[in-house]
């Protein structure tokens, strides 16, 4: 018993000092979504960004499935070392624990450790450059004329896009079309074509064809515009209450050692100061925030309320 007990006490004594070891072997951050996307590309830059910092290989690995949720069990079930963590969207950590239809393999508050907030995607309302409106005042206007003529798109119910939408027609008080499609890319060659009127979303999703003039960027509904179309107007300036942040941060596993996680926020808050990083970032339509365990906590527990107001008030359901 006491050859026990001893052993035990060492092994106690022990786990501190491999905390704060980390990292002693390749690093990973999992996306739960497919190469070329937001995610998948943010998690790529990170990856970079953190190998000469860490000195041991950050690999991105991508496993895709279920909204992400494959990516996120799989972290949940990685040992708390610090090794494996994943891309942590805000669908996950806010929409979709509190989506009536969805049943989660997991316990997101128990089983995943919020890091820290890395980015965030300006949300960007874009349209048909031939449809009957060109500003936020227009198209409230025309849709009161005309309620329900008016259709915008959708990545699927309880996505992103469709809370956003949502969230503006309340405020707007105005009647619009949903039309739900399997992902973006299928939207966007809808609107392109003049099948579907508009719809919110990631600017990076969208500057492609923003640029070659297939879709035409009406307002921002992100807190901030951002630098790649400052002509390009705010939502806020006719709704001032409108306000749509699309935030991805890291997660790791449940019980994440405290010297482990401070060496996390340390690594992301020197990849945050790098001005390539900050550069290549605004290239790509996101916005730099890296913030502390407890700020990102609290960001989660906000928009989680919010967004749960919008799915009762919308009586929304997930596919």
């Amino acid at each position: 018993m006491k050859r026990l007990l001893f052993a035990l006490l060492l092994l106690l004594a022990a786990l501190p000092a491999r905390a704060q070891d980390f990292p002693s072997r390749d690093v990973r951050i999992i996306c739960g979504f497919a190469p070329g996307g937001t995610c998948d590309l943010l998690t790529r830059l990170l990856a970079e960004h953190l190998s000469p910092i860490f000195k041991v290989n950050v690999v991105a690995e991508n496993r895709t499935g279920a909204s992400g949720m494959i990516a996120a069990d799989t972290v949940a079930k990685a040992a708390p070392d610090g090794h494996t963590v994943g891309l942590a969207t805000m669908a996950m950590h806010t929409i979709l624990p509190v989506m009536p239809g969805i049943r989660m393999p997991f316990d997101v508050d128990r089983d995943l450790t919020p890091i820290a907030n890395v980015a965030n995607i300006y949300n960007v309302l874009v349209a048909n450059p031939n449809g009957p409106f060109r500003t936020i005042p227009e198209l409230i206007a025309y849709a009161k004329a005309n309620p329900g003529k008016l259709s915008y798109a959708s990545a699927g119910n309880g996505s992103s896009q469709h809370l956003a939408a949502e969230l503006f027609l309340r405020q707007a008080g105005i009647e619009l079309l949903h039309v739900p499609y399997r992902g973006g890319a299928p939207a966007i060659v809808d609107i392109v074509a003049g099948r579907t009127d508009m719809m919110f979303g990631n600017l990076p999703e969208f500057m492609g064809q923003i640029r070659d003039g297939g879709l035409r960027a009406v307002a921002f509904g992100a807190p901030r515009p951002s630098p790649l179309l400052p002509g390009v107007p705010m939502i806020s300036a006719t709704l001032p209450e409108f306000s749509v942040r699309n935030w991805f941060g890291i997660a790791g596993p449940g019980k994440l050692p405290k010297p482990v996680l401070d060496r996390w926020v340390a690594a992301l808050r020197q990849v945050a100061a790098d001005p390539v990083f900050q550069r290549r970032m605004v290239e790509n339509g996101m916005e730099v925030i890296v913030d502390d365990p407890d700020s990102f906590a609290s960001t989660i527990a906000q928009d989680r309320q919010r967004w749960g107001e919008v799915i009762r008030q919308a009586n929304i359901r997930a596919d």
